[in-house]
């Protein structure tokens, strides 16, 4: 039986329809419905709830078993930032976009020996299988330790989830600790240097999951194997995934040293804009493929994410509350929070262009709402 059942079609005419059209075709600029103390948080459940909704029925991310892709901008952003919003709105049960995406993912969890990879050599180029397995294995323990940490109780399918993504933990190299992982050549989730900010992640959902997790035998070995390689290969990391460390320094401290710690402290100050943002693309500096200018506009991906690093390691630092305004001064009207492609210059109309702020949505309301 499908995985993808009636639920979709069961979602309000306010997600599919008078949604839909604002979240085609949003304002860069656009005035906030927000003041500099408050946001719309159904807003932004909805604009998450109707760009899931668009993935999940896109005819690409259909997979085998009747299951669906997982993406790292769009899907694993919404897994870790809708649960929270669940809480904030009072709503009793399940939305069912998130019960979709959760049976989906419960799914190729259960059955992983029978799951097809995402891509493979054949269709995408070489090692993509292997690296494809490996990504969503990470990216399944992520989503399900996030769903997880909302109720307070780890299940036993995030259990076989993390067990799925130690199996493929690299035990020799360079880069052992770490995984392989699906490099298209596009930052920052699926590039050279996203197998770090992957990493990265899984060991931030580790060490927050509940029922003390991370403190057990076989997870604490795996999570110390992982925390060599991301030291080992912290400096030649771009800041943006250095940010990602300094935010599960919080609970791991032994990640960076003293110095390590102000120095990128002190860079992300530097970078500061004068609205009290930050931009992605000062973050991770690289040319785009179509010899674009990168926006120079502060943005809510990178400020979004400098507070959740800053906030959980450094909760008195200044300029939070800065970044905080600039967040609650930028939601646009359909209850997004907007960003832009560091690989090209996307056409406007196209849903791909609104990745980067599927991302942003979700990485501002995480910020916004672990700031209570």
């Amino acid at each position: 039986m499908k995985i993808r059942t009636i639920a979709i079609c069961l979602l309000t005419v306010a997600c599919l329809g008078l949604s839909a059209w604002l979240i085609k075709t949003p304002s860069v600029h656009g005035a906030s419905t927000a003041s500099a103390t408050t946001w719309n948080h159904q807003t932004a459940a909805t604009y998450l709830d109707a760009r899931e909704v668009w993935w999940q029925q896109w005819p690409p991310a259909q997979k085998d078993h009747g299951t669906v892709c997982i993406s790292c901008h769009t899907t694993v952003p919404y897994a870790m930032a809708r649960p929270g919003l669940r809480r904030a709105l009072g709503e009793t049960q399940l939305p069912a976009t998130e019960k979709v995406l959760r049976d989906s993912v419960d799914h190729r969890v259960l059955n992983w020996s029978d799951m097809t990879p995402f891509y493979s050599d054949a269709r995408n180029g070489p090692n993509k299988t292997a690296e494809s397995h490996a990504t969503e294995a990470v990216l399944n323990a992520i989503i399900l330790a996030n769903f997880d940490a909302q109720q307070g109780h780890l299940t036993s399918i995030t259990r076989t989830a993390f067990d799925n993504a130690w199996s493929l933990q690299l035990d020799t190299g360079d880069n052992a600790g770490g995984w392989q992982w699906q490099d298209f050549h596009l930052a920052p989730w699926e590039s050279t240097e996203s197998a770090y900010q992957g990493a990265a992640l899984l060991l931030l959902s580790a060490v927050n999951a509940p029922d003390e997790f991370a403190a057990e035998p076989t997870p604490r070995q795996h999570l110390e194997f992982l925390e060599t390689y991301l030291r080992n290969h912290f400096a030649a990391q771009p800041l943006l995934n250095q940010l990602y460390i300094l935010w599960a320094s919080a609970k791991e401290p032994a990640l960076l040293t003293e110095s390590q710690r102000k120095s990128l402290i002190a860079a992300i100050h530097t970078l500061q804009q004068p609205d009290g943002g930050w931009r992605i693309s000062a973050l991770d500096k690289r040319d785009r493929a179509d010899h674009t200018p990168q926006p120079t506009a502060s943005d809510a991906y990178a400020t979004a994410l400098v507070i959740l690093a800053l906030q959980s390691s450094a909760p008195h630092d200044l300029t939070i509350t800065r970044a905080r305004t600039w967040l609650t001064t930028h939601q646009q009207k359909d209850g997004s929070w907007t960003a832009a492609s560091l690989n090209k210059q996307r056409d406007p109309e196209s849903d791909a262009y609104l990745f980067m702020t599927d991302a942003a949505t979700a990485y501002a309301v995480l910020a916004l709402e672990t700031a209570k």
